[in-house]
């Protein structure tokens, strides 16, 4: 494996924050992330930077990107946040098959979309983040 892809909607929330966790967990492989409807060129929400900051991660340079055919024929594993994300991205992208999962997937949880709610919300959305992540960079490292 060498590369993964974390998809949310807009880009500057929930998918900038596991793709800093998963890159920090996987040094080794290229971590992108993008949308399915995203904010392009905008950067990271306020507080995702911050909650990113607080734990020794630098997102500043985010800038959301749309999701592409070229992105998901790229990437070795996608990651979404949702199962309507998934499902959505399934049947716009038929190439994803077999190669695309819930972050949550391991612990059978949709990661709710934090955006204009407030940091309680971020918080919540990141503690689900951060055990995806870690659940998936141990998943890889076993297979590496």
């Amino acid at each position: 494996m060498k590369s993964v892809l974390v998809v949310c909607i807009g880009n500057i929330c929930r998918s900038p924050m596991g793709e800093a966790l998963i890159a920090a967990a996987l040094p080794e492989l290229e971590v992108t992330s993008a949308g399915v409807g995203a904010l392009v060129g905008q950067p990271a929400d306020p507080l995702a930077r911050q909650l990113m900051a607080e734990r020794g991660l630098d997102i500043e340079s985010h800038r959301a990107r749309q999701l592409t055919n070229l992105m998901c024929q790229r990437a070795d594993l996608i990651l979404a946040m949702d199962e309507e994300q998934r499902l959505h991205i399934s049947q716009r992208h038929p190439l994803t098959r077999g190669k695309l999962f819930r972050l949550g997937e391991m612990a059978r949880v949709d990661i709710p979309d934090p955006y204009r709610l407030g940091r309680p919300a971020f918080e919540q959305a990141l503690q689900l983040i951060d055990v995806g992540a870690n659940e998936w960079a141990d998943r890889i490292k076993k297979l590496s």
